[in-house]
């Protein structure tokens, strides 16, 4: 069967538009009518007229699709893909961490689930972190879950940010040693990551950016090689905008599984199908679309 026709057919037939993170497998991302990060792609699918929302990527991520859109039906071809640093907290784990910190400016990062986020004051993406931690009166931020992206926003800011000890498993997992080697054999490379690495990896980076930062930094480089810290998916990406340049990633298998679990043939199921619908509860999803807009409203700094 070819699974790509199948799937622009399906896509036609049901009126759906096809989201693909950026970390997605390189067939997922070319069938895609939207490819970018998450918060992103649920903005952006909900300025659409499609009444149907095909996530490839995690569990959190069609959440927010379906709370931003709730009028859309969104689908997520595979219920298994979820985030192990999302996971790494719940809402009652908020709550207690909340109680011991009265007072504070709770901000979570957008990984993050649908009842963290309804019980957060505000949200924040990769990109826009230093910014919203900016906005805020309080001197005391609980900053949830992502530790590395909020000690990386330390370094802009007076203010006191408890980080609550949460990580992503595959960027947390890169060191100064890996990085260390590939720059002996790529002296003229220059090092790029991303905030959810550790303090000691950004560090050493020549630029610290979000995913989509990463794209533009690439292509305006004058640098013909680059070392990437972050998720192998965007290779897909900086190959086909810049096929005159190398990119190295910081160690072999800069992978997250759950993001490779989505294929071909699980995206035109789920279109047949039309199976595994994504709804927050109503009350949670109103509380978790607050704290996104009050995100969206902070002037971007310039």
């Amino acid at each position: 069967m070819d699974y790509k026709a199948e799937i622009k057919r399906l896509a036609k037939e049901r009126d759906a538009v096809i989201l693909a993170h950026n970390y997605q497998i390189d067939d997922i991302q070319e069938i895609a009518d939207i490819v970018g990060d998450s918060l992103g792609l649920s903005i952006e699918a909900a300025k659409t007229s499609n009444k149907v929302i095909v996530f490839c990527g995690v569990h959190f991520m069609a959440e927010t699709a379906h709370m931003l859109a709730p009028e859309k039906t969104v689908l997520l071809p595979r219920m298994d893909a979820g985030c192990p640093m999302a996971d790494m907290i719940t809402g009652e784990k908020l709550a207690e961490f909340k109680a011991q910190h009265p007072g504070a400016t709770t901000i979570c990062y957008v990984n993050s689930t649908a009842e963290v986020k309804a019980q957060s004051d505000l949200c924040c993406t990769s990109g826009n972190a230093v910014n919203v931690v900016k906005s805020v009166q309080t001197d005391k931020i609980l900053f949830v879950p992502d530790k590395n992206l909020g000690h990386y926003v330390q370094r802009f800011t007076d203010k006191e940010i408890i980080l609550y000890p949460g990580f992503c498993p595959i960027h947390n997992r890169v060191t100064e040693k890996e990085i260390n080697e590939l720059k002996a054999k790529n002296p003229d490379a220059v090092v790029v990551a991303h905030p959810e690495c550790p303090p000691s990896v950004v560090d050493m980076a020549d630029h610290v950016c979000s995913t989509s930062g990463i794209y533009g930094y690439c292509k305006e480089h004058p640098s013909k090689k680059f070392i990437i810290a972050t998720e192998e998916g965007v290779g897909y990406r900086l190959r086909k905008e810049n096929p005159d340049k190398e990119f190295l990633f910081a160690y072999s298998g800069f992978t997250c599984k759950n993001m490779k679990k989505t294929t071909l043939k699980d995206v035109y199921e789920c279109l047949l199908n039309m199976n595994n619908v994504i709804t927050v509860d109503k009350d949670v999803a109103e509380k978790a679309v607050t704290c996104i807009e009050r995100m969206l409203a902070i002037p971007r700094s310039e």
